[in-house]
């Protein structure tokens, strides 16, 4: 009796367990911020797409197919050439991510890698189309230009292939060797043509004051000549006592200084 209810048991625990992985097997899950597109052994992919959650599907016959519907974000690095043909390496960031309704297409014509087949092609091309619209130059003064129009461009051709594009920017801008070279070469010039001003400019305005200082010296010269005119060299003589006054005062005081008579012999004993 008692191997006949273990025999039931058994029996009912196996048909329970091949009906839990049927269930299991019919449900799949589609994340938060995903979508899924359904493909059919007998029918192909199906137009609907399914929204997040928890679903059912005909085991075998049916397989989802989830894709992520959030903003990504891919780095392309490019290298073409400006309007005066400098080499320009440059690297578009851009934010993506696939119109919803467009995901049963989007599988069907280019596949689940849509990113890695369609945005480096559409990216280098556009790029190239924009960049040599410009000289090297205006790609360095109008950025700001240069990325509006990628930007706009770029959206539109992506758009044809079912994306959204969230945001396009250029991260990264060089150019050849020799540009760099020449752009250096340009700048130490400017610096040494700046600087030679400077020394043309110091040396007029040194000019311009010898000059007004040779004036003033010519005009003291010509007021104190003028001054002295109605006396005469009786002031120049005055002015002569005066002085040697004072170096005999100065010399008197000095311990150092012996006067000695005029037209006298004077013997000085001096220790032999």
């Amino acid at each position: 009796m008692a191997a006949k209810v273990f025999e039931s048991i058994g029996k009912f625990g196996l048909g329970l367990a091949v009906a839990g992985g049927v269930v299991n097997s019919a449900l799949y899950n589609v994340d938060a911020g995903h979508r899924a597109v359904i493909f059919d052994r007998f029918r192909g992919v199906q137009d609907t797409v399914v929204g997040e959650g928890t679903h059912f599907l005909i085991p075998w016959v049916q397989k989802p197919i989830i894709f992520d519907c959030r903003s990504r974000p891919r780095n392309i690095p490019v290298i073409t050439g400006s309007k005066d043909l400098q080499n320009v390496n440059i690297t578009l960031r851009i934010l993506f991510r696939p119109v919803t309704a467009q995901l049963p297409r989007i599988f069907t014509s280019i596949g689940e890698d849509y990113d890695e087949r369609v945005l480096p092609s559409i990216t280098t091309e556009i790029l190239k189309s924009v960049v040599a619209r410009f000289d090297a130059g205006e790609l360095i003064t109008q950025r700001e230009l240069v990325s509006r129009q990628v930007s706009e461009d770029l959206t539109e051709r992506a758009a044809t292939f079912g994306l959204i594009l969230d945001d396009v920017s250029l991260t990264h801008l060089t150019f050849g060797k020799e540009f760099t070279e020449a752009v250096e070469m340009k700048q130490v010039a400017q610096q040494e043509a700046e600087r030679a001003r400077f020394i043309v400019e110091k040396a007029e305005q040194q000019k311009k004051a010898a000059v007004i200082s040779a004036e003033g010296d010519s005009k003291a010269a010509e007021l104190i000549a003028n001054s002295l005119a109605p006396a005469g060299d009786g002031l120049i003589e005055l002015r002569k006592l005066e002085a040697a006054e004072d170096i005999a005062y100065q010399l008197s005081r000095s311990r150092n200084i012996t006067y000695l008579p005029s037209g006298q012999s004077v013997l000085l004993q001096l220790p032999q």
